[in-house]
């Protein structure tokens, strides 16, 4: 299992939630499909990107308290 950096991560997951945001969109704007699907894969993509910029902003503020303490 690979290790990777915490912002890495949170950048990544931002990246993906914003593209799976993107394909539902495109879903809705197609009425032939599935609009209720795609509505709730939307909603499930925001808060997937919700989440890693809270993970990329905890990282910030501990990145932060770190180098309060070392000064």
């Amino acid at each position: 299992m690979a290790i990777t950096p915490i912002n890495g991560s949170a950048l990544q997951g931002i990246s993906r939630g914003l593209q799976g945001m993107r394909r539902s969109a495109a879903e809705i704007a197609h009425p032939a499909k599935d609009s209720v699907r795609a509505l709730v894969e939307l909603h499930q993509h925001a808060q997937h990107t919700s989440a890693s910029v809270k993970v990329l902003q905890t990282a910030d503020q501990v990145i932060g308290s770190l180098l309060d303490v070392k000064a």
